[in-house]
């Protein structure tokens, strides 16, 4: 999913990164250092409370937010003592800082936390952030056949798991195609697994599942950042020939589940004949191309922050601007574009350096150039394109529209709006990233079902064998 890359972030939204919690810290049973230990509070962030976690150790310190899948991230120039317990948070505008002292007499540590000059009062407690319920996580046992796997595309190793029904086969089987970003093989954001989650369900519905990490994230290899959309599209190719392989997958009866950007990629590789794609399925995949989705997103996002007119207008312009220097082919003119804005920028709101660097590379000018319609519209065999009417990151307006234009070719299309979903296909309010992480839907039942009836009549799994 692309969250916005070049909208100066809302406060503390921090982008998830790998990592699990860590081994248990000093407590004040351990060490005669008061401060020292797991501490947990919560930041009263108008309209979404952000519960946070810190673990102080000497004179080091790391940052965990469960509800958006950030555990053990370092913290910098930390002061852990009695008097003055202090840090920041690199990597981030507004210089995210915290400065406080330990209260003895109510054995907590309180202060301050400011970012972009807002203040926020903060107080830390012992004990450790609370995980927000994913009640629909599946766990083992699994009724069904689960391996991890491996296998080549080109010089790049991909690596994933599939999952296939206990029964004999040869089974129907789905590739789930990620969203933008370096997402592992479960889509992991915000504390929710959306793949895993559907890979659970489309198995138990007996289809055999294959789910992948992207490049340069977990078992697979490569460098994201330089993968344009033919790369990419090449490594969804490489899937398709894996399972051909395999003794228990129907190689005719192959298809693809593409989420968000993923949407862009399942309709490329399925338009070419020789792939022999037999069905594929849009989860908040886009129909408009990339510059005029992103375009959308923006004018979305700010009106949801109730951003004036001005600001609008500066970060529509920016963002025009920039996609048409990519489009014009000429992305050494688009990163010094990017780089002079930023440095234009009040001090408090300019991204770091090092982030501003990676805005403009080979994986980001592709989606920007990339329209789909062509693809869509070659597509004649069954197709589901499904949005959420909440959308902002894929606005459903602009998109579903489309997308039945686009289709309309199709004798067995089918575009469906799920009324109140967000870009996640999850319950919501405003449609805001900000609250991904607050809900404890994964994908709403609603939608699973939809998807896994509407491919039991079209591909039928095998029940008995054949």
């Amino acid at each position: 999913m692309r969250l916005l890359r070049v909208l100066g972030l809302i406060l503390l939204i921090i982008a998830a990164a790998d990592g699990a919690p860590q081994a248990r810290r000093p407590t004040p049973e351990d060490t005669e250092d008061p401060v020292a230990g797991d501490w947990t509070g919560t930041l009263e962030i108008p309209g979404q409370p952000l519960a946070l976690g810190i673990t102080l150790d000497d004179d080091s310190a790391t940052l965990s937010i469960p509800a958006q899948s950030l555990f053990a991230h370092p913290l910098a120039q930390v002061h852990a003592s009695p008097d003055k317990v202090a840090f920041s948070i690199p990597g981030l505008p507004g210089a995210p800082a915290f400065d406080g002292h330990y209260d003895a007499v109510r054995s907590v540590i309180t202060g301050t936390f400011t970012q972009s000059g807002h203040e926020l009062p903060l107080t830390l407690h012992r004990g450790t952030v609370p995980v927000p319920p994913r009640p629909q996580e599946p766990a083992p046992p699994w009724p069904y056949r689960s391996a991890d796997v491996t296998y080549r595309s080109g010089e790049i190793t991909i690596a994933g798991t599939l999952t296939l029904p206990s029964t004999p086969g040869p089974h129907p089987a789905v590739i789930l195609l990620n969203g933008s970003g370096k997402n592992d093989r479960n889509e992991e954001v915000f504390g929710h697994k959306p793949f895993l989650l559907l890979a659970d369900t489309l198995t138990r519905a007996g289809y055999a599942v294959l789910r992948t990490d992207k490049r340069g994230v977990g078992g697979t290899s490569g460098v994201l950042a330089d993968a344009d959309y033919n790369d990419l599209a090449g490594d969804v190719v490489a899937g398709v020939d894996f399972l051909r392989s395999q003794r228990d997958i129907d190689p005719e009866l192959i298809g693809l589940l593409g989420h968000s950007e993923g949407g862009y990629l399942a309709p490329l590789v399925a338009a070419e004949p020789q792939n022999r794609i037999a069905f594929v399925i849009t989860m908040a995949g886009p129909a408009a191309s990339g510059k005029e989705v992103l375009l959308a997103q923006n004018r979305a996002l700010l009106a949801v922050r109730n951003a004036s007119a001005d600001e609008v207008a500066a970060q529509i312009g920016f963002v025009d601007t920039l996609t048409t220097l990519l489009l014009d082919g000429d992305p050494d003119q688009a990163r010094q574009y990017v780089i002079e804005h930023n440095a234009a920028l009040p001090p408090e709101q300019r991204q770091p350096e090092s982030a501003v660097e990676r805005i403009v590379n080979a994986n980001f000018a592709s989606f920007v150039g990339c329209d789909p319609a062509s693809a869509l519209q070659a597509l004649r065999m069954p197709v589901l394109a499904f949005y959420g009417s909440k959308d902002l990151q894929v606005p459903v307006d602009q998109n579903a529209p489309l997308a039945r234009t686009v289709l309309a070719a199709d004798p067995d299309a089918d575009v469906h709006v799920f009324d109140g979903l967000n870009h996640l296909m999850q319950p919501a309010s405003t449609g805001s990233p900000n609250e991904y992480g607050q809900s404890e839907i994964t994908i709403a039942p609603e939608v699973l079902a939809y998807v896994t009836d509407w491919l039991g009549r079209r591909v039928p799994p095998v029940i008995t064998g054949r």
